[in-house]
């Protein structure tokens, strides 16, 4: 935060509990213009004989807003909320996350460290190792593969045997420890609609279909540069993560209306990288709890 902004949020701030203290303070004292000071009726009456009273709120309620201002004042003092002001105690949500992690750390560190240098394979089959990866990846991974890892569209299935990248425990730990970014590009500009129908009739077609469409999809398919990702059978190639387009598992939906947009448009799907938020050991866990699952 610049200076200019640091002194302004420090006037904004200041400047609301003082204007909180004058509205307390005026709106406990007489209108101007009673008649009688010991009177406090504000004037007005309805229906002849009801009056508005301009009585004091009791002083146990009184007591808390001064009590709140008072709060607001010592906090202000010792954490940030004064534009670039730290706080006496110089506390942060990130200092306070690394504090707890480090905590965390220096706690469970010997209960990693019992299953740390054996191999992932191993440890797929170790139920004790198969539980904490479970534990660590209902907490970080439930939300985009599901609580049971059985995905849902735009995140891949991770209990059957379709891998993108590879399904040897090296190549699942690395994409949990760095991540994945996968990419289709557009090709509307290249094959055209009724190009895209034609990729789309060739991919959905049985083994041996000779129908023009299917062959024109086909012709298609080796001349617009899918073989590159997808293999000359279309059936994948791991060295780039491209999907098999034969086994009928659809990362982001199989049907045709689908599979002619993502062609026409191209698609982008991320895995974000896990080592800096769950660290080597608990990410070799889940690459053991992975694992376990397709056996």
């Amino acid at each position: 935060m610049n200076t200019f902004w640091s002194i302004f949020v420090i006037a904004l701030t200041v400047g609301s509990l003082v204007g909180c203290v004058w509205l307390i303070r005026w709106t406990t004292k007489m209108g101007a213009g009673t008649p009688d000071p010991h009177d406090n009726s504000t004037g007005h009456t309805w229906d002849g004989d009801l009056e508005e009273l301009n009585n004091p709120l009791p002083r146990w309620w009184l007591n808390t807003f001064y009590l709140s201002i008072a709060f607001s004042v010592v906090y202000l003092i010792l954490y940030p909320g004064l534009g670039g002001f730290k706080g006496v105690l110089e506390w942060s949500q990130t200092g306070q996350y690394e504090t707890e992690v480090a905590a965390s750390q220096e706690k469970f560190g010997e209960v990693y460290a019992a299953f740390r240098g054996r191999d992932i394979s191993e440890l797929a089959n170790d139920p004790d190792a198969v539980r904490l990866g479970q534990n660590t990846y209902v907490n970080n991974c439930a939300a985009c593969h599901g609580a049971d890892a059985r995905g849902a569209t735009g995140f891949p299935n991770l209990r059957d045997e379709a891998w993108l990248y590879g399904g040897d425990a090296e190549t699942v730990l690395y994409s949990i420890v760095n991540g994945r970014q996968g990419v289709m590009p557009p090709l509307g500009a290249l094959v055209g609609e009724e190009g895209a129908n034609q990729l789309a009739s060739y991919l959905l077609s049985e083994p041996g279909d000779t129908s023009s469409e299917a062959a024109a999809g086909k012709q298609k398919y080796m001349t617009s540069g899918c073989i590159g990702c997808h293999g000359v059978n279309a059936e994948g190639n791991a060295m780039v993560g491209g999907p098999n387009l034969r086994d009928d598992v659809w990362l982001h939906g199989g049907s045709r209306d689908t599979i002619v947009d993502i062609i026409l448009n191209g698609k982008v799907n991320v895995m974000p990288a896990q080592l800096g938020i769950i660290g080597e050991d608990r990410a070799r866990l889940v690459a053991a709890y992975v694992l376990s699952l397709s056996r």
